[in-house]
C-alpha cells in the first residue's frame, strides 16, 4: 500500500500537537512515581495531594457525561429524521453500522473473557476497595434477579427529571431516544428544541476539550500515584490489556471490514484502503474522527464515491458510529470487573455490550471521549469511575495510544460503510476508484 510521505508527516505533526502534553504527563508520572516508589516515605503529603487531583479529574469527567449523552442522542436522531435521504440510504446505513458494531463488541467481549487481562491486575487493587465494589455489584445483581419481571419497567423513567438528578443513565437514555424520535417526526416546529440541544452539544464538546487540555495534571497525578505504589511492574501487567484491545482492533480492521466489503459490495478491499490512506493517517495523528471528517469526505469523493452518499453517510457516521470505541469500552469495563474480582453473569455481559454501543454513539468523535462516556457503561453495574479510581489509572496510562488506534478504526468503519452503500446504490465511479496511479494528493 502506497504511503504518501507528506501525509505521514502531517499525521505525525497533528498527533504531536494534540497529544504532546498527555504523553509528557505520562512519562513524567512514570519517572516521578518510580522515584517515590524506590524512596518510600518521601513526600507522602504530596502523594496524597496527587491522589486528590486524580480523583478530582475523574469527577470532572463524570460531570459532562449526562449533558453529552442527552444532547448527542437528540441531535443525532433528529438530524436523521430531518434528512431527505433517510429512505434507502438511512436503512442501509443503520443495517451496516449495526452489523459491524455488534461484531465489534462481541469480539471485544470474547477476547477479554478468554484472555482475562484484569486478573493479573488484582494485586494492585486494594482489598478493601475490591470488597466494597464486589458487594455493591452483587447487590445490584440481586435486585435485578428479584425484580426480573420489572427489569424492563425500570428502564422507563417515571420522572425524567428525577432520573437526571440521580444520574440513572438507562432511564435517561430511554427518554432521550423516545423524545428524539418524536422531534424527528414533528417537522420544522422542532427547530427551537433541536437548536437548544445543538447548543448544549457544542458547549459540552467545548467543555470536554477544556477537560482534555487540563488532562495532563490529572493523568500525571494518576500515573504517579499508581507507579509510586506498585513500581514499574504495573506496565508489564497492563500490557496484557493493551494486547487484547490491539488484537480486537486488528480483527475489526483486517477481518470484519474486508468481509463487509466482500459480501455486501464489489468494492476491492486493497484498492479502497489505498484510497482512504490519508484519512486513516490523519485520524491516527489527531485521535479525532470529527477533525478528520473533511479529509475522509475528500478521500471518498475524489476517489469515486458520489457526493450524495458521502454528504449523508459520513457526517452521521462520524457522530453516531464508533465501533472501535464500543469494542474498547466493552474490553475496558470487563477488564475493570476482573481487576476488582467481580464475577459477571451472562445477562450483565450482554448489558455491558449494549451500553457500550450506546455510549460509543455519544462520543461524537472528540478527543478522549471514549473514557469519558465509559461512565455510562459502568452505571449499568451500579458503579461510577470515582469508585474505580485505582483501575482507571491503568486505562489512562495507555489511553492516548489506544485513542489514536481506535479513532483510525472508527474512521475506516465510516468510509467502508459509505463505500458499501454507494456500491449498492450505483453511486461509485469504479474507473476512478481502481485507477490508483491517477489519485490526486488530498493533502
Amino acid at each position: 500500500m502506497k504511503l504518501h510521505v507528506q501525509t505521514l508527516f502531517v499525521a505525525i505533526g497533528l498527533g504531536i500537537k494534540r497529544n504532546w502534553h498527555i504523553f509528557l504527563a505520562i512519562i513524567a508520572g512514570i519517572i516521578f512515581g518510580n522515584y517515590l516508589h524506590e524512596n518510600q516515605g518521601i513526600l507522602v503529603p504530596f502523594i496524597k495531594l496527587l491522589n486528590l487531583i486524580g480523583q478530582a479529574f475523574i469527577r470532572v469527567i463524570q460531570m459532562v457525561v449526562i449533558p453529552l449523552v442527552c444532547s448527542a442522542i437528540v441531535v443525532g436522531i433528529s438530524s436523521i429524521g430531518d434528512s431527505k435521504q433517510i429512505g434507502k440510504f438511512g436503512k442501509r446505513m443503520i443495517l451496516y453500522y449495526g452489523i459491524i458494531t455488534i461484531l465489534a463488541v462481541t469480539i471485544g467481549a470474547l477476547l477479554v473473557l478468554w484472555i482475562k487481562p484484569g486478573i493479573g491486575v488484582q494485586e494492585y487493587i486494594s482489598q478493601s476497595s475490591a470488597l466494597e465494589i464486589q458487594n455493591q455489584v452483587n447487590n445490584v445483581l440481586h435486585d435485578q434477579r428479584s425484580q426480573l419481571g420489572n427489569l424492563f419497567l425500570n428502564m422507563i423513567p417515571q420522572n425524567p427529571l428525577e432520573s437526571l438528578a440521580k444520574g440513572e443513565m438507562i432511564p435517561i437514555i430511554f427518554f432521550a431516544l423516545i423524545f428524539s424520535l418524536a422531534l424527528s417526526k414533528v417537522g420544522e416546529i422542532n427547530r427551537p428544541i433541536v437548536s437548544f440541544f445543538e447548543s448544549v452539544f457544542a458547549a459540552t464538546m467545548k467543555v470536554t476539550d477544556w477537560i482534555m487540555i487540563f488532562a495532563a495534571p490529572g493523568i500525571f497525578a494518576l500515573t504517579t500515584v499508581a507507579v509510586s505504589t506498585f513500581g514499574l511492574s504495573i506496565f508489564s501487567t497492563i500490557s496484557k490489556f493493551f494486547a487484547v484491545v490491539f488484537v480486537g482492533f486488528c480483527l475489526q480492521f483486517f477481518v470484519v471490514y474486508p468481509l463487509l466489503l466482500k459480501f455486501f459490495s464489489k468494492v476491492p478491499i486493497g484498492t479502497f484502503y489505498t484510497a482512504i490512506i490519508e484519512a486513516l493517517l490523519v485520524a491516527f495523528g489527531t485521535a479525532s474522527s470529527s477533525a478528520t471528517l473533511p479529509l475522509t469526505i475528500a478521500c471518498c469523493e475524489k476517489r469515486g464515491i458520489s457526493h450524495k452518499v458521502c454528504s449523508f453517510v459520513l457526517p452521521l457516521g462520524a457522530t453516531l458510529n464508533m465501533d472501535g470505541t464500543a469494542l474498547f469500552q466493552t474490553v475496558a469495563v470487563i477488564f475493570l470487573t476482573q481487576a476488582y474480582g467481580i464475577t459477571l453473569e451472562p445477562i450483565q455481559i450482554i448489558q455491558i455490550m449494549v451500553l457500550a454501543i450506546i455510549a460509543s454513539s455519544t462520543c461524537a468523535g472528540i478527543l478522549g471521549s471514549g473514557l469519558i462516556t465509559i461512565a455510562l457503561v459502568l452505571n449499568g453495574l451500579g458503579l461510577s469511575p470515582q469508585q474505580l479510581v485505582e483501575g482507571f489509572a491503568f486505562l489512562f496510562a495507555i489511553d492516548r495510544i489506544v485513542d489514536m488506534i481506535r479513532t483510525t478504526v472508527n474512521v475506516c468503519s465510516d468510509a467502508v460503510v459509505t463505500a458499501v452503500i454507494a456500491d449498492n446504490e450505483n453511486e461509485i465511479d469504479y474507473n476512478l476508484l481502481n485507477n490508483t496511479e491517477e489519485y490526486k494528493e488530498i493533502i
